[in-house]
């Protein structure tokens, strides 16, 4: 709580309605956040009111606050203009500060009989012939891989001094085998000659000279070489078709997309030059004070430490001030900026490959496969909650008529299953089936633990982002009055099934939620609910097993209901108890030897 709350919300309170930056500083007088406004007092005031709704940064930021200072201007555009360049001049803590951490890159080709092809960190005077400086590593790496690919260049380490088995890469077509010693260098050194062009020239070029030189070659019936020359066609061709690494129409685009997974947001920005992948950006972004501004500002200081600002700009959703910032780049650039988006076709599909990258940089962050951040996102968005559900509950009924009634619960965390966390439960309170009245007696119980200040494990003392019970609206609207009389305000949604028992959708208190069954959130969901299943019915199973046993085991002479307990515990199965010897029933029920030869005899009559 900031003692000083009470002194902030009486200067807001005199604080004009214009437009402007106003300047957060902390008790030692350094600014640690910028922000503008096109009305001053209606933005500051949103941050020292008495029920803010705050998420976690801007309540650390809030805290931290011990005065502001604040700037009129005469627009708002000129309040972007001064936030941008305060934010440069001081840095501040809590705003989106980019890096400009950018080395020089270079593709080099070796020098020798048989020169390679690849990607330098540095300029060396060793005989090779460099290409670049590159401001990209991600292009110089890409284009490296790329040429080697498509002329079936050598990658490897082998000197070629003497004919040798040809390695996996020549097999799977991925290098033309010089160390057969079938290719001589003449012949080599044209194809580097290609391979180099296709550099320089890109693409287009490449492939206009390879059809002149193949047209040639067919015209003076050089058959072989014309169909080599094809080949290298189809395959540049092939490589600019299927990884959108080329796009004729994008000659100066970036375009930038971004993957959120709770408190990690990945901005990937693809920046496309004369029609070619130029770069590709990646920025995880920690301090988001505005999330409503968030794009805005991200755009704003990208572009802050550049003036390689393209002509064209494509988001996923267009900001409320594009146009204040396409005026700021215009100025900056000297040429216009049009700030778009794309719902179809090329650019669509861009902008999912882009925001594919950010998922992907998210996953390897967290050591996490991308498909499960995405599912964890698309099922936020369809059942309208208002937080990533990280940690989930299932639970589900399983009975035989009204015998062997249990219930179980799975736990899901970041989309995988923990079973550490699983529970299993007995029905108590109900003698016949009643799949309503045994899902609120479970509820009730794994929630009294959860309000219990008494000592529970740890699953029960975590609250969960969202839970899921097996079935309809009937089986919510049985354990949401419970669930909120005891102050446990988790959003509750039910599986439902189709008659094969498969997942068929998402149950709500008063109807249901279709989700795409090629998502990844149905995905999941039908994950959990076969888990939740298998979990409940195989409880269910081993009581019933445990039910029937039981009472004939008693029936031996010196056989309690505990040492019967205790024999079926020890072996689980049917087929472990009925390969039990005397001497094992003997040691394990603690019996003598007559004992446990009448309870062998049991067993056999049993199975």
């Amino acid at each position: 709580m900031n003692k000083k709350l009470p002194f902030l919300r009486e200067k807001v309170s005199h604080l004009t309605k214009s437009p402007g930056i106003y300047i957060m500083k902390n008790s030692d007088g350094n600014i640690i956040y910028i922000g503008k406004a096109k009305n001053l007092h209606n933005r500051v005031s949103s941050y020292f009111r008495e029920n803010p709704d705050h998420t976690p940064k801007v309540a650390k930021m809030v805290s931290l606050v011990d005065d502001f200072d604040f700037i009129v201007t005469n627009s708002e555009y000129e309040a972007l203009l001064l936030e941008c360049s305060m934010i440069k001049q001081h840095m501040p803590k809590y705003n989106i500060l980019l890096k400009d951490d950018k080395g020089y890159h270079y593709i080099k080709i070796t020098s020798g009989k048989y020169p390679r092809i690849k990607s330098a960190l540095q300029y060396e005077n060793d005989g090779g012939t460099y290409l670049g400086p590159y401001i990209s590593g991600f292009v110089t790496k890409n284009t490296v891989e790329e040429v080697n690919k498509i002329f079936m260049l050598p990658t490897c380490n082998r000197s070629f001094q003497k004919i040798q088995k040809p390695c996996l890469n020549y097999h799977i077509k991925r290098c033309m085998g010089v160390c057969k010693g079938k290719i001589p260098e003449e012949e080599y050194g044209k194809i580097i000659e290609q391979a180099v062009d296709f550099i320089k020239g890109g693409s287009k070029e490449t492939v206009e000279k390879l059809r002149t030189k193949m047209e040639e070659a067919a015209e003076n019936l050089e058959f072989e070489l014309a169909a080599s020359l094809r080949d290298k066609i189809s395959a540049i061709e092939k490589a600019a078709n299927s990884q959108l690494i080329i796009e004729e129409a994008l000659h100066d685009t970036d375009i930038f997309a971004f993957a959120r997974n709770v408190d990690d947001l990945c901005v990937s920005v693809l920046c496309y030059r004369n029609g070619r992948l130029f770069d590709k950006n990646t920025f995880f972004v920690d301090n988001i004070i505005e999330p409503d501004n968030f794009l805005s500002e991200f755009v704003a200081s990208y572009y802050t430490n550049t003036r390689d600002i393209p002509k064209n700009i494509i988001v996923e959703n267009v900001p409320d001030d594009s146009e204040l910032l396409e005026k700021m780049l215009k100025e900056k650039s000297g040429h216009a900026v049009k700030i778009s988006t794309a719902q179809r076709g090329q650019g669509k599909a861009l902008l999912s490959m882009c925001k594919n990258n950010a998922y992907e940089e998210i996953s390897l962050k967290k050591q996490r496969l991308s498909t499960e951040i995405t599912a964890l996102e698309e099922l936020q968005k369809a059942l309208g909650l208002a937080k990533t559900p990280l940690y989930i509950e299932a639970y589900d009924i399983s009975n035989l008529s009204s015998s062997a009634m249990v219930a179980g619960m799975v736990v899901f965390e970041n989309g995988r299953p923990q079973k550490k966390y699983y529970k299993r439960f007995s029905i108590k309170s109900i003698d016949i089936q009643n799949d309503y009245a045994s899902m609120r007696e479970v509820l009730e119980r794994r929630f009294l633990h959860y309000c219990s200040d008494d000592e529970a494990d740890d699953g029960f003392k975590i609250l969960p982002d969202l839970i899921f019970v097996d079935g309809g609206k009937g089986q919510i609207n049985a354990v949401l009055p419970i669930l909120r009389q005891m102050g446990i305000n988790v959003p509750v949604f039910g599986i439902v099934k189709d008659s094969k028992h498969r997942t068929r959708a998402i149950a709500t208190g008063g109807g249901e939620i279709e989700i795409s069954s090629k998502s990844a959130a149905f995905m999941l969901i039908t994950r959990i609910q076969d888990e939740m299943h298998r979990f409940a019915i195989g409880y269910q199973r081993k009581k019933h097993s445990k039910d029937s046993f039981e009472p004939l085991l008693t029936q031996v002479h010196g056989i309690g209901p505990k040492k019967a307990a205790k024999i079926i515990s020890h072996y689980k199965t049917r087929s472990a108890l009925r390969e039990a010897s005397v001497d094992e029933i003997a040691q394990i029920a603690c019996v003598s030897q007559q004992t446990a030869v009448e309870v062998v005899k049991i067993i056999e009559n049993m199975m």
